[in-house]
């Protein structure tokens, strides 16, 4: 065995992450570890990369007993990580972020890039990675930034390579790329630790699959079974995958956008003349590879985007020019494509959080005096309708998990009059079982007759919500599509392709 896991156990205070874990991984094997979030994942392999010190228990490399107390051991031991949120810094190249904490210094001081170029272009070569070592990472795609994540791995001679959700934040485009990576990786004889929530990865790549829930592995299995299998697995108990519709009916109106551009601050255009609209009972979906202008699109529904022409009405109200605050109180109500830095203020507590839009005024506030109980009281209530896993209200937001990030999200803008829900890629990070949830809070909003403008680059989040698709592709929408497109002709779209669909093609 290439990496033998035997009786590891971390906790911190009452909480056990993990439970006396054991875990072999093979030479040259693919082995994904399956887990809600804060099933002890990500604690585990911090362990194992030296970044969180076990209680107990053994790591052994090649059979040998490693003491791993820092990320320098692992990194002698022969295992590399990958974070799922990088750890580059981005104003730095990729080359001086690969000799960081490894530099050399040359004549007069200099720093030496000169074999960390030619070790970067041979990796990159191999695996046909396609990196400059000079580009600056801040100025990278996400795909690409994560490469540069592998490069350093290898180049310090990884053996063992931690993927921590490594497609979390990646198009269907660059997962695909990542996972005919990782088979390369395998068959040159690298181990693989794949860290993910998402089913159809795992069948697609792992050659054998562990299932942690509450810190303990509590079964394995291989890539043959099914997806709901595999979720029941994770979540303890039988999971709706595909969400049902259901019948509803589609009224008037509600939200009307026309001929909406958008421009960054040097005038060029991200947005381009887009028209749309929702009506009351319906789910309309933006779909498209991230970078394409939803983020942007999303953004101008309540009035975060500065360089704005066109029109954005609600119930026959324009919303351009409002403020933020007018936005939400005309019945937006919004979940932003990044729940930590746009939709949480992490420092303050949860039941602070579930009130930021409403906090000045009542039954939470008269004038400038906050009344706390109130607000613990209220805390309280959505903590239980929503399905908040929580120790105390009281606690930061910061401790919980990233679906119950999201649940606390959800749970303030659902919680006040809304006319229409905006939801920008409100799955990405979470595990099956919260996803069932945040779907079924969807549907649920348009089954009361809301209008919901769903953003998602994930494909099958799409093809299960909406009732109508709208395709955006260089900042314009290519297609308005029924949700019956299959999923091959919605990927065309998504690329630009329209042959065989059918340009402008409206639903």
């Amino acid at each position: 065995m290439s990496l033998e896991l035997r009786g590891i156990t971390k906790s911190f205070g009452a909480l056990v992450a993990n439970d006396s874990i054991d875990l072999s991984v093979g030479t040259g094997e693919i082995h994904a570890i399956l887990g809600e979030n804060g099933a002890g994942k990500s604690t585990l392999m911090n362990i194992v990369y030296g970044l969180v010190a076990a209680d107990s228990g053994e790591i052994l490399v090649e059979g040998v007993v490693k003491n791993i107390r820092k990320p320098s051991d692992a990194l002698a031991a022969g295992i590399g990580m990958v974070h799922q949120h990088f750890m580059l810094v981005p104003v730095f190249t990729v080359a001086e972020n690969i000799v960081l904490g490894h530099e050399k210094v040359g004549f007069g001081g200099l720093l030496n890039l000169a074999d960390a170029r030619i070790a970067i272009k041979r990796v990159s070569d191999e695996f046909n990675f396609e990196v400059d070592p000079d580009a600056r990472v801040e100025d990278l795609p996400v795909g690409v930034q994560q490469r540069v994540e592998i490069i350093r791995a290898l180049i310090y001679d990884a053996k063992v390579l931690i993927l921590d959700e490594p497609t979390a934040v990646l198009t269907p485009q660059e997962t695909d790329e990542l996972l005919n990576i990782m088979k390369n990786l395998k068959a040159r004889g690298t181990s693989i630790i794949f860290i993910t929530h998402k089913l159809r990865e795992v069948k697609a790549a792992a050659d054998r699959i562990t299932i942690i829930r509450r810190g303990k592995v509590v079964g394995t299995a291989e890539p043959s079974a099914s997806q709901e299998e595999l979720a029941s697995l994770m979540v303890g108990r039988p999971v709706q995958l595909n969400p049902d519709k259901g019948a509803h009916t589609i009224g008037a109106t509600i939200l009307d956008i026309k001929n909406l551009t958008i421009k960054d601050p040097t005038g060029r255009a991200i947005v381009k003349d887009v028209t749309l609209e929702v009506h009351a009972g319906e789910v309309v979906a933006i779909a498209g590879v991230q970078g394409n202008g939803q983020s942007e699109l999303a953004r101008a529904m309540v009035n975060l985007e500065a360089h704005v022409e066109g029109s954005i009405t609600i119930n026959g109200e324009e919303l351009i020019g409002k403020t933020v605050r007018q936005a939400l109180h005309l019945g937006i109500a919004f979940v932003p494509e990044s729940r930590e830095l746009d939709g949480l203020i992490s420092s303050f507590s949860i039941s602070e959080n579930l009130i930021l839009d409403l906090h000045d005024l009542p039954p939470f506030a008269k004038g400038v005096q906050l009344f706390p109980a109130v607000v613990a009281s209220e805390a309280e209530k959505r903590v239980a309708e929503f399905d908040i896993r929580i120790q105390a209200v009281s606690d930061p937001v910061s401790s919980l998990s990233g679906g119950n990030k999201q649940k606390v999200v959800l749970a303030r803008e659902l919680s006040r009059p809304v006319q229409v829900l905006v939801a920008s890629q409100p799955t990405r990070g979470l595990d099956v079982g919260s996803i069932e949830f945040v779907h079924e809070r969807i549907l649920a909003e348009r089954d009361a007759g809301r209008g919901v403008l769903l953003f998602s680059t994930e494909l099958d989040e799409v093809l299960a919500l909406a009732d109508r698709i709208a395709v955006m592709y260089r900042g314009e929408i290519l297609a308005i599509v029924p949700s019956t497109v299959s999923r091959e002709e919605l990927g065309l779209l998504m690329a630009g392709v329209v042959d065989g669909v059918g340009k402008g093609k409206s639903a």
